[in-house]
């Protein structure tokens, strides 16, 4: 999964001149998110979308004329506009895109960050050529809430840029084959860890990062954060129990252990005899998943990529 300003760095290095699209505001049925970019080349070539496929054709013209005159240009498409009604933009759909050119070094600053874990805004002034990168401290809840939109001025756009998410699945059994899958397409980089190499093989996970390493030392390595989940899946304690502890010691946002409500009883006693305090271990959601009946490996893999979904969104906190 490459990130939309991965590509335009790489695009830029290349030689090549381009445009970055991004949605700044929707309303009804817009199709994408806001936050949605997509890159454009002088040629036309595209890479990424802003509004699975209704206006993309519109924008790529808009954005030939940005390269070639270097002004920003702010498109908006609704069922009144007859260009994007033709395109499928219908049900009272509708949406807003800035196209620009955004400069290098703020490509390199932003990539940089990504890199590095750190999160970052990207800041435009909507009616002027004004651009900044910003922190946390600056828009707290649109970093909490991972949520990039116009403030009410009007005129500010703030593309909030979190760390990537990230899921280290500890065991590589049968489940974690369609969980790395699901875990793919929800737009998180997951992480298969398992000590065992007849386990942990390519064949087994194809295109997908692995540690054949012991998981305390590899969630060590791993550098766990708040942008990262753990789902231990081993069923052997001697895998499962360090991974859990180092989670444990962590900030991550979500931890899950397989196992039955007696195995998870077992392993709490373990937890507790290993020091840690009541609070803490009730961060494990074990039986992991919600309790959906599920049965086959893909089954429990959905209840458990909707189990973290639900705690991500926080709609746990919301629950009586």
């Amino acid at each position: 999964m490459r990130d939309a300003l991965e590509i335009a760095l790489a695009w830029h290095e290349a030689g090549l001149k381009l445009a970055i699209a991004t949605v700044v505001e929707t309303w009804g049925s817009a199709p994408r998110p806001v936050g949605s970019q997509m890159v454009i080349d002088a040629q036309g070539e595209m890479e990424g979308s802003v509004s699975g496929g209704c206006v993309e054709a519109a924008v790529v013209v808009a954005a030939m004329e940005v390269i070639a005159t270097g002004e920003a240009r702010l498109l908006d498409y609704g069922v009144s506009d007859d260009d994007a009604f033709a395109v499928g933009l219908a049900c009272g759909g509708r949406i807003r895109v800035l196209v620009e050119v955004i400069p290098i070094a703020m490509l390199r600053a932003m990539n940089a960050a990504q890199a590095s874990r750190a999160p970052v805004a990207y800041v435009a002034d909507l009616t002027g050529a004004a651009r900044h990168l910003a922190g946390v401290a600056d828009y707290p809840e649109r970093f909490r809430d991972d949520r990039s939109g116009v403030e009410a001025d009007g005129r500010t756009f703030v593309a909030v840029r979190n760390p990537s998410l990230r899921m280290v699945i500890v065991g590589a059994v049968h489940i974690s084959q369609p969980l790395v899958r699901i875990a793919r397409d929800c737009s998180y980089l997951p992480i298969v860890v398992d000590p065992r190499s007849g386990f942990a093989s390519a064949a087994r996970f194809p295109d997908t990062q692995m540690r054949q390493d012991w998981p305390d030392e590899a969630l060590d390595e791993i550098a766990l954060d708040a942008r990262t989940c753990v789902v231990a899946l081993s069923h052997d304690p001697k895998i499962d129990d360090p991974a859990l502890m180092a989670a444990l010691r962590s900030d991550v946002f979500y931890i899950g252990a397989l196992g039955s409500v007696r195995t998870h009883a077992k392993r709490v006693e373990r937890l507790a005899a290993a020091g840690f305090e009541a609070d803490q271990i009730r961060r494990v959601h074990g039986p992991v998943g919600l309790p959906l009946g599920g049965r086959h490996p893909a089954e429990i893999a959905v209840s458990i990529m909707a189990q973290v979904t639900q705690v991500l969104r926080g709609d746990l906190r919301r629950m009586p």
